[in-house]
């Protein structure tokens, strides 16, 4: 609960904790249903869009983003609409050209009337794809390198848009980790 009310005041924000507890369902993909949808419940404490949002998803690989976040937020392949987003907000998936079962565009209905486009994205393709675009929310599901964590809080800098970061620290102490802890930067190395 206090990550999603730190939605509230932060931009970005990071989901530090043990693998098999929930990161990926019960909080990124949660709240990235309910800002696509804007179906909050009423004890949502978090921050809450009025419109349709524009959104990216991502993890580590094509192959991973379709067994994990794509079966999350969809459900099982064949079985579209019985995961976190529900069928009648499912507006239209657009299908991946290079993963076998995977989407690459999922087109939610917003309560609004309006629709939310999420882009499934994977850290294989390079931080330059992502490049270019502003988005309102970003959720990055697995530990992304630096430079495409700062490209994300780039896509959300004029739109007050946010970046979720949900992972277990197998990298350890990483540059993106550090970020997040008191003093929030690498100290200087020394030579001698």
């Amino acid at each position: 609960m206090e990550f999603f009310r730190a939605g509230l005041w932060y931009r970005e924000r990071l989901m530090l904790a043990a693998n098999r507890i929930g990161k990926t369902e019960g909080v990124g993909g949660y709240e990235l249903t309910l800002h696509l949808t804007g179906q909050y419940p009423d004890w949502w404490p978090g921050r809450r869009f009025t419109k349709p949002v524009r959104a990216w998803a991502a993890g580590d690989s094509g192959p991973t983003v379709r067994d994990i976040i794509q079966q999350k937020l969809l459900g099982p392949v064949g079985s579209w609409g019985t995961g976190l987003i529900p069928g009648d907000a499912l507006e239209r998936v657009v299908r991946s050209a290079g993963t076998a079962d995977a989407a690459s565009i999922l087109y939610v209905k917003h309560k609004t009337g309006g629709i939310s486009p999420l882009v499934l994205k994977s850290y294989e393709q390079g931080f330059e794809s992502f490049q270019g675009t502003e988005q309102d929310v970003i959720w990055l599901d697995e530990e992304p390198d630096l430079k495409i964590y700062t490209e994300c809080l780039m896509r959300t800098m004029t739109n007050n848009g946010m970046v979720m970061l949900t992972f277990t620290p197998l990298k350890g102490i990483s540059e993106v980790v550090l970020s997040f802890l008191p003093g929030g930067k690498l100290e200087p190395q020394v030579s001698v």
